[in-house]
């Protein structure tokens, strides 16, 4: 199959390759969260009502695992709150337990709004959860299994892996090929300030 997106080589200095820098992806849900590791696996955190606020410990369990197993990291990006106020509460929630363990691991975290998300990965603010999965195969070939429900809901793991395409095009180390108007979407984004990039 011929690739639609070239495949970009990795940034080199006089001494040789750069370093690619450890960037994870985090999709943060109180019921579902999408996980992008540094290597590009994706995975989902799974909890349920009945577990009440034990859900954060459940949340922030599997996030202080990753970060101390996949350490050092460079930087985790997060999708940012909704702007609905009963979902941005459930969802802040989950996210502050997981900016805790970020904090106290040192990692850095930016934040992207889902609308930035879609324009960067889909060039359409309003892309629904399979035309981000169909941008994640065009440009990478990257699938995820179990991912999406036959109505086309979910789809946590590929935001997870389009927040980490996010940070390496941040990082000024593209995973892959998009045009400068998708790329330029990520201005709008909140990222760290002062990290030696």
């Amino acid at each position: 199959m011929t690739a639609l997106f070239d495949a970009v080589p990795a940034a080199t200095t006089t001494a040789g390759p750069r370093p690619r820098p450890r960037i994870i992806g985090l999709d943060i849900s109180l019921s579902s969260t999408g996980v992008c590791l540094p290597d590009g696996s994706t995975y989902r955190i799974k909890t349920r009502d009945v577990d009440a606020d034990y859900r954060l410990v459940v949340i922030r369990d599997h996030i202080r695992r990753a970060l101390i197993r996949h350490q050092p990291l460079h930087l985790a990006v997060l999708e940012d709150l909704p702007v609905g106020a009963k979902s941005a509460g459930l969802t802040g929630m989950a996210q502050g337990a997981v900016r805790a363990e970020l904090a106290d691991a040192g990692v850095p975290r930016a934040l992207i709004s889902p609308a930035t998300l879609k324009c960067f990965a889909c060039d359409y603010g309003r892309a629904d959860k399979r035309q981000m999965a169909d941008a994640a195969y065009l440009a990478a070939g990257a699938t995820f299994p179990g991912d999406l429900t036959p109505k086309g809901h979910g789809g946590d793991m590929c935001d997870a892996w389009w927040l980490r395409c996010a940070g390496h095009d941040w990082w000024d180390d593209p995973l892959f090929t998009l045009p400068d108007a998708q790329r330029a979407r990520l201005s709008k984004a909140k990222w760290p300030v002062g990290v030696a990039r």
